[in-house]
């Protein structure tokens, strides 16, 4: 699993006009990559990681803070463009496969606690956020 993970003042995901997860204050706007090996026990490592992660302000994580999430899946995490021009999805998983493992990331970030809101798997989603620093970072586990 791959996770862009942004610090910001706000974020939100709207589909087809309609405001679906939003985040307001201070919190982490997180996309979502799976892979072909990924597994549920990935999904709770991230989700652990992604909860006690010390990038908000003062150094402190949204269990510090009880800060939100903003989690959108993002299969384009596994584009691969090294050749040509046009990237290549072979190593993102396929709907039916990473859907429910972003789900399990979303369902085990709410079972440590955290508020979490989500975009809409598979939608055309168009998303906004204010990134705190700017400060994003890279996951992999």
């Amino acid at each position: 699993m791959r996770a862009v993970v942004q610090r910001v003042d706000g974020a939100r995901v709207v589909v087809a006009g309609e405001t679906v997860g939003e985040i307001v204050g201070e919190g982490l706007c997180v996309l979502v990559g799976v892979t072909h090996d990924d597994t549920p026990e990935k999904a709770a490592q991230l989700a652990r990681k992604l909860w006690s992660l010390r990038i908000l302000q003062g150094e402190k994580s949204c269990s510090d803070n009880g800060s939100p999430l903003l989690v959108i899946s993002q299969f384009t995490l596994y584009g691969d463009a090294r050749k040509g021009r046009r990237p290549t999805w072979h190593a993102a998983s396929p709907g039916p496969v990473a859907e429910p493992l972003v789900d399990e990331v979303v369902a085990q970030l709410r079972a440590l606690g955290a508020q979490v809101e989500t975009g809409r798997f598979g939608a055309d989603m168009k998303v906004s956020l204010t990134n705190d620093g700017p400060f994003t970072v890279l996951l992999e586990v």
